[in-house]
């Protein structure tokens, strides 16, 4: 990938409480002077401040005004800032914005402390985060870049699992390694985005951050719906909510000579990519030295003499180069439309020819089962789109997920769910009969399963004796089964990458069935393991060669598997941290229950009584092996099944699991005050900053 270069020129910045540090401006819709869209303006310039700040997550959102003078409002302050500088901020960020976008009705303000934006358009309802401005620090570590990988990657992703866990959506950290500078990091969502939404929106942080990053002592991405940022010393206020410790042994110790003087650090920002490809690399920056009074004196005098000549050479490469992606974007769109509406067409063919397994239905078929996609129908909110319950006039139910227009599952996603369960059949499946699409409209229709899913009941004080030990057994075989006739009994090799509780799905006897296979990977029978730049999936569920590097493999699902087991023994969620003592996650807790002989206190107490001690060991064993560290020393699902069902089978003790040295600073925690955000799409970039 060629690495874009653009000329710049340094500034210093003395810090100030809200430094406007980016924007976007509206380049279509425009207001005028002493208009009624400007007093609406006026008037959330008074309002919206004060309600950010008597909130207690810093978050406020506002419509004013009628149509066509309605203007939606956001804005947030990080979450380690008081009430008094939260309403600052946003009342300065009001103030800039008449002059960083006259007469703009769309404009998006970025600050350290708070974000602003307000448009005449509803994105409230929206996760969008396509505005970003990125900053990455010039200054680079001296470890390895294999050991430097591995800790931003613990850093973000156990960061991230917090924050997503927090009613707030923010989150603090700090990572301590022998031979290695600490790292601090800040993670934060809008509090409105589901957990789900959160997640999704933290996830590409570290496939980019992994890829662009690595190697640097800094970085930070501001995003609308969530922002990032990580750093070799402490920028947020308050002790760090999330100690991450005892992971030496992970990084080789470095002959690291005596430090020199302290660099300025300058920040900048990659270059725009196209909307649908990866970002580029980052813009190579420069560090100054700081060689004395002198010096400084040379490099201002030079400063003021080439910067205007500078800024009238990047006005004139910038706009020749917005005109001309302009003009491919219009283009790139074009063609984009049409491999799709192709894709498509290719699609419903082929599904034609196997209409007799497979139904394609009329989208006014879909609507009045689902009636009209009422409220009343709605069973719950998918990771890319809403569930409905919907009945055919033969009257057999129904359930119809409806991709969402924004959500991360594009049409390859779709194909894929269609073209691969489609072709398989076992019990232990979520059985697709058909699909519709119409225009924009994509929708899968499964039969219905009346008991919702797993996660419903393990998970709720109220509804675990409804799920007795016998049940949560067969419940596990089946899974089990499931898993295996993917990996390796279907006419596919089948990596789910996604199992988690809440896609296991019960029928009316409870049994299980495995569901929403969008992410799911084809291997063909020579295939050990694949790659992928783009990680998907869920935090918490996630093996560690996965979502640090990007390799899958059956692996990565026995990984997934033992997660779900551990959460089943003990009705509690991996990422519940709040719940383990010291620890962050339940793989930790869990491993210092087993290497401390009192692995009996993991069972959830509506089963301890029911279970026998022997058999309640010997799972938390076949647990315990499934999310070892190294994938090597995992057991293939033909083994879990072996082992589950035969109590003849010997099982070897298993070594630690991955992330269970990952442990919460107990001091400090108290309300959520900050997050690291994630980096989706770039799609501009700003200026300079000196951070230091």
């Amino acid at each position: 990938m060629a690495m874009v270069i653009l000329p710049f020129f340094l500034l210093l910045l003395l810090p100030v409480a809200a430094a406007q540090i980016g924007h976007f401006c509206g380049i279509r819709d425009n207001y005028t002077s002493n208009s009624t869209y400007q007093a609406n303006l006026r008037f959330l310039s008074y309002t919206l401040p004060k309600k950010a700040a008597s909130s207690t997550t810093l978050f406020a959102t506002d419509t004013v005004g009628d149509a066509p003078d309605t203007i939606f409002a956001l804005t947030l302050c990080r979450g380690d800032m008081n009430a008094s500088a939260c309403k600052d901020c946003v009342a300065t960020a009001f103030e800039d914005g008449p002059r960083i976008c006259p007469y703009n009705k769309n404009a998006t303000l970025f600050y350290d402390p708070c974000l602003l934006k307000f448009s005449n358009h509803n994105f409230l309802t929206s996760t969008d985060n396509s505005e970003l401005i990125a900053y990455v620090n010039v200054q680079n570590f001296t470890t390895s870049i294999d050991s430097t990988r591995r800790l931003l990657f613990t850093l973000l992703n156990t960061t991230a699992q917090l924050a997503t866990d927090i009613t707030s959506r923010f989150t603090t950290s700090r990572l301590d390694v022998s031979s290695f500078p600490t790292l601090y990091c800040l993670m934060q969502c809008t509090p409105d985005l589901t957990t789900d939404d959160c997640g999704v929106c933290f996830q590409d942080v570290l496939q980019y951050t992994l890829k662009y990053l690595v190697g640097k002592a800094g970085g930070q991405i501001y995003g609308v719906r969530c922002k990032m940022r990580y750093e070799i010393y402490q920028f947020f206020q308050g002790d760090p909510m999330l100690s991450i410790t005892n992971l030496a042994a992970e990084v080789p110790a470095t002959n690291n000579t005596a430090p020199g003087p302290t660099p300025v650090t300058v920040y900048g920002s990659p270059p725009v990519p196209p909307a649908a490809a990866p970002p580029p690399e980052p813009v190579v920056q420069t560090t100054v030295e700081q060689d004395g009074h002198n010096s400084r004196k040379r490099a201002l005098l030079i400063i003021a003499v080439i910067a205007p000549l500078l800024s009238l050479f990047m006005c004139f490469i910038c706009s020749f180069m917005w005109l001309r992606r302009r003009r491919k974007g219009n283009t790139d769109l074009h063609n984009e439309a049409a491999r799709n509406i192709t894709e498509e067409n290719a699609l419903v063919w082929r599904l034609e020819e196997k209409s007799s397994e497979f139904t394609l239905f009329e989208f006014s078929e879909i609507l009045q089962a689902t009636r009209n996609f009422s409220k009343e129908s709605l069973l719950g909110q998918g990771g890319f789109g809403p569930v409905y319950k919907g009945q055919l006039p033969d009257g057999m139910e129904i359930a119809v997920k409806r991709l969402a227009s924004h959500s991360g599952q594009g049409f390859t996603e779709f194909k894929n769910e269609i073209e691969l369960i489609a072709k398989l059949q076992h019990n232990n499946l979520v059985k697709l009969i058909g699909c519709c699409i119409h225009g924009e409209e994509k929708l899968l229709v499964y039969e219905y399963l009346p008991n919702k899913s797993l996660d419903y009941f393990i998970f709720d004080g109220n509804r675990t004796t409804l799920v007795d030990w016998n049940k949560r057994r067969v419940i596990i075989e089946g899974i089990a089964q499931g898993l295996l006739y993917l990996h390796k009994h279907s006419r596919l090799r089948i990596i789910h990458r996604d199992l988690k509780a809440s896609n296991i799905l019960l029928d009316q006897d409870m049994n299980p069935k495995i569901s929403d296979f969008g992410l799911a990977k084809i291997f063909s029978s020579n295939d050990i393991q694949g790659s992928t730049k783009r990680v998907v999936g869920t935090y918490g569920y996630m093996s560690p060669e996965y979502a640090s590097e990007g390799i899958y493999s059956i692996k990565s699902d026995v990984f997934s598997f033992g997660v779900l087991l551990l959460e089943i023994l003990s009705g509690k969620r991996n990422s519940g941290f709040h719940q383990y003592g010291d620890f962050l996650n339940l793989l930790g807790y869990s491993w210092q229950l087993w290497e401390g002989g009192i692995w009996i206190e993991l069972l959830e107490s509506s089963i301890a009584k029911e279970i026998h001690i022997t058999e309640a060991k010997r799972h938390i064993n076949i647990a315990l092996m499934c999310v070892q560290e190294n994938a090597d020393d995992r057991p293939t699902m033909s083994e879990v099944v072996a082992m589950l069902s035969s109590e003849s089978v010997v099982l070897p003790e298993p070594n630690h699991p991955a992330y269970f040295n990952l442990r919460v600073s107990k001091d400090s925690w108290g309300e959520a005050t900050d997050r690291c955000g994630i980096w989706r799409k770039m799609s501009h970039h700003h200026g300079w900053r000196n951070l230091n």
